[in-house]
């Protein structure tokens, strides 16, 4: 059985699915998945063995000027690439319009969420299966149950597995601390990250600092510079970065795609949710840890902290959160491992 996965982005998401396939997997031998995924996230699919094709979309390159697309034969091009093969089933496990779009187009009856199962209710109509999954599930349950019913097996009871491909050998002394996010509410607060820093390195663990935009570079920069301590890593794409993720001994993380491919390779981490949900989109596995700010406005699901009284950092939510409790919580999970 050929089965189409439609889950553009972002990182996270795309990590989300992971556990999905892997019951498919063991619920139907030998079944084959293709993904159609944004093409700044093509790396990611084929880290699952049961993926053996993927199909980029550039969606965010081209929304910018369609007419520009369309005249290079962009469009034309990604069409006859999504149409070569033909499919028992497509799932759109995204549930969106610009995911719903060209699951449609893809050669096959197409298998999604029902109407009352999504925030966008408009794009059901482009299903021929739909299912019902309450929203108050954490995405990988939503997920995971998706399937089940899509491809017409019972859900398993088990913890999610992610299933990745994995060359990891001994780990090193070292340290991750993903301290890069696309919200600035998310943002742990700099002077915070440069006492964890301290922390790691009084404990002989040298820290590392990855980063991709000028701005993140720039941010790890600072956090070396307070601290004196500290590596900044090069700048590396996404399989670099799972490599490193595998080897090192521990990952600090705020809530972002790469805090949930560590947790999906089990890495010993910690992630730091302020204004965010950790219920329903919070990074899941076996060596995971998830803090969450005790504070009276968290989560507040804003993009900006807007939080008028005193507090000695900013965002105010992670004042609960500070280091010496995330060090602990760090220590707690590598142990464990």
């Amino acid at each position: 059985m050929r089965v189409l996965i439609v889950k553009t982005s972002s990182l996270g998401d795309l990590i989300h699915t992971f556990p999905a396939i892997n019951d498919a997997v063991a619920a139907q031998p030998g079944m084959e998945f293709h993904w159609l995924v944004e093409e700044a996230f093509v790396q990611v699919p084929g880290w699952h063995p049961a993926v053996s094709r993927v199909i980029p979309i550039g969606l965010r390159r081209w929304r910018s000027n369609w007419r520009a697309a369309w005249k290079k034969g962009l469009l034309g091009q990604f069409r006859s690439a999504l149409q070569q093969d033909e499919y028992d089933l497509v799932i759109d496990a995204q549930g969106l319009l610009k995911s719903a779009l060209p699951a449609r187009m893809a050669r096959g009856p197409v298998a999604g969420y029902d109407r009352h199962s999504l925030r966008e209710p408009l794009a059901s109509i482009f299903y021929r299966r739909r299912h019902r999954v309450p929203r108050d599930l954490h995405a990988i349950e939503r997920i995971r149950r998706l399937f089940a019913l899509a491809l017409d097996y019972p859900l398993p009871d088990t913890p999610p597995e992610a299933g990745l491909q994995t060359a990891r050998g001994e780990r090193e002394k070292s340290l991750i601390f993903l301290h890069s996010t696309t919200w600035p509410s998310k943002h742990w607060p700099l002077p915070w990250w440069v006492e964890l820093s301290r922390l790691a390195d009084q404990a002989g663990y040298q820290v590392l600092f990855p980063w991709y935009e000028p701005e993140e570079r720039l941010r790890a920069e600072q956090i070396i510079s307070r601290a004196n301590i500290g590596k900044l890593m090069p700048r590396m794409d996404l399989n670099g970065l799972k490599d490193q993720l595998e080897r090192s001994a521990g990952v600090v993380g705020v809530d972002t795609g790469l805090a949930h491919l560590a947790a999906a390779l089990n890495t010993p981490a910690v992630t730091l949710y302020g204004p965010t949900v950790e219920g329903l989109t919070g990074a899941v596995g076996s060596c995971q840890r998830n803090l969450v700010a005790d504070f009276p406005c968290a989560p507040c699901l804003r993009r900006e902290c807007d939080y008028c009284g005193e507090s000695p950092v900013q965002p105010a939510c992670f004042q609960t959160l500070p280091p010496e409790l995330v060090w602990q919580a760090l220590q707690a999970q590598m142990r464990l491992a």
